[in-house]
């Protein structure tokens, strides 16, 4: 469900507290814009009250403010209004002290909130921000992608062949939008964040296109198979291409989101740079040239590498942790591995828990990922049943199936994050549900996971009560993840990505 744009009623209320120039300084609590004002005469308060929009507007002699009442979409009106009169306008201490007077989550704990604190709840809502209109897209494609495991899975209902042209027709069409992710996150977070779509976008089209793929994975030319060499390594990274006489390390760019966000922030401040100092006649072709080369390189030599190390070492953690005690490391891997997956660190994993199954038959990494792709599906779930918006109960319902499919990215970015609570319950319930199958001794045989892989659950002769082990485990992560949900993550009167910043997350750099 694409953002509402509020752009409109923004500038309506503005004209209505008599204009830009009038204006000193904005906040708002949990329901209101307050305005500071110049002179609060200039202020039409029956014009304002008539805005589709507006509940009610109302001076504060005590305050010195000129309140507006918005309800649950005052931060997004809020943001439109700071966007329109700029970032002189802001308070963000003023924010925090009303969000908390007024009974509302505050953007960290007053004035005195930590920076980092502050920059990673709104990274978060940048990144929740750039994955709202494309959310549908990905629920359509994750339930086409349940079905089809349905209908082709040997050990369901087997009525459509896996070696089939219609499968790979089905399957291409479900995962297209998964395999093009950064192309879409690219175009949307690029709109969010004020730099060009249409670059980001071709950023985005540079990181999954085929020649940078080959350079990753074993390809077949001329009926070969071609095998990547490589050119060295750093902290056990394998540097599989070298770029400008650099050797660097470039991961699968498919199915990942942070490095195209992080472009598409980087792209506004050198476009805007190129706008200012190209000439006029020039900047049609050199502005998106020089951006496209610039960020583009950047991301390939910088920001790839980084998180394929810092993805390196978080797998040796996770296989420290699981060689120590399989029930332990199932509670803490649990519990974080979706932390991961917004950040694309876990891509370093995948390789273990293919060679898991490749050698042994089973994975143990798999085994604890299906529950947590479980839990974010409960917690949506969750939210569907609690809330009374039929807007979010059908976002929520429909994120819920795409997760208990397999695909966990529409109940993660388009429910759980953007109400921060419903993520860290729904991450209690993957923990403690791994951690009882992990204790368990739980085993897992095949990749397909949630709730839609129970079958890579059967109990083969060597192991034949695994089957009733991971029924256990996933009734337990969730009535866990939904209960907490419930009851302790979300409510109708949370303002969306409760918690979270909703502002660009580079906003000071990017003006």
């Amino acid at each position: 469900m694409a953002k509402k744009d509020y752009t409109g009623l923004a500038s309506e209320i503005i004209n209505g507290v008599g204009g830009e120039e009038n204006v000193d300084k904005v906040i708002h609590c949990v329901t209101r814009l307050r305005f500071y004002l110049k002179d609060k005469d200039k202020a039409d308060t029956q014009a304002i009250q008539s805005l589709d929009g507006v509940a009610g507007s109302v001076y504060n002699e005590s305050l010195g403010q000129y309140q507006v009442v918005i309800g649950q979409a005052v931060a997004d009106v809020y943001d439109e209004v700071v966007d329109q009169l700029g970032s002189q306008v802001t308070d963000d201490d003023a924010t925090d002290a009303a969000m908390a007077a007024t009974g509302g989550q505050s953007n960290g704990n007053g004035p005195q909130k930590n920076i980092l604190v502050r920059a990673f709840q709104g990274l978060v809502g940048t990144i929740t921000g750039s994955m709202i209109p494309i959310i549908g897209l990905l629920a359509a494609g994750g339930m086409i992608n349940g079905l089809l495991t349905l209908l082709s899975d040997p050990t369901l209902l087997h009525w459509i062949n896996p070696a089939s042209d219609t499968y790979a027709i089905l399957s291409s069409m479900a995962m297209a939008p998964f395999y093009f992710l950064p192309v879409l996150v690219g175009f949307s977070a690029a709109k969010q964040l004020k730099s060009d779509p249409y670059v980001v976008a071709a950023i985005g089209g540079l990181m999954i296109h085929p020649a940078i793929q080959n350079l990753t994975t074993a390809h077949i030319v001329n009926g070969k198979i071609v095998t990547p060499a490589l050119v060295g390594h750093l902290f056990n990274v394998p540097l599989n291409a070298t770029y400008l006489g650099l050797p660097i390390n470039i991961p699968s760019y498919a199915y990942t989101i942070f490095p195209i966000i992080f472009a598409a922030w980087l792209a506004r401040p050198i476009g805007n740079w190129l706008k200012e100092h190209l000439p006029l006649a020039l900047r049609p072709i050199f502005q998106p040239m020089i951006t496209l080369f610039v960020v583009g390189s950047i991301v390939l030599i910088a920001v790839g590498p980084v998180i394929s190390v810092i993805s390196s070492g978080i797998a040796a953690v996770i296989t420290a942790l699981l060689n120590l005690n399989l029930g332990i490391a199932s509670f803490i891997i649990g519990g974080l591995y979706q932390v991961l997956v917004i950040f694309g660190l876990h891509w370093m994993v995948i390789p273990i828990l293919t060679q898991q199954i490749a050698q042994t038959g089973q994975s143990n990494i798999n085994m604890i990922v299906s529950f947590t792709m479980l839990a974010q599906g409960t917690g949506a779930l969750a939210v569907f049943f609690k809330t009374r918006k039929t807007a979010l109960k059908g976002l929520a319902g429909s994120g819920a199936l795409s997760a208990f499919a397999g695909v966990t990215e529409p109940a993660m970015y388009g429910i759980n994050l953007k109400y921060g609570r419903v993520f860290i319950m729904s991450s209690i319930g993957a923990a403690v549900g791994a951690g009882v199958a992990g204790f368990m001794h739980l085993h897992m045989y095949g990749f397909a996971g949630s709730l839609i892989g129970f079958p890579n659950f059967a109990s083969p002769k060597d192991n034949p009560n695994n089957f009733m082990i991971f029924w256990i485990a996933t009734i337990v992560t969730m009535v866990v993840a939904f209960v907490g949900v419930y009851f302790f993550g979300y409510k109708d009167t949370d303002v969306a990505t409760d918690g979270v910043e909703k502002k660009n997350v580079f906003k000071d750099a990017v003006k």
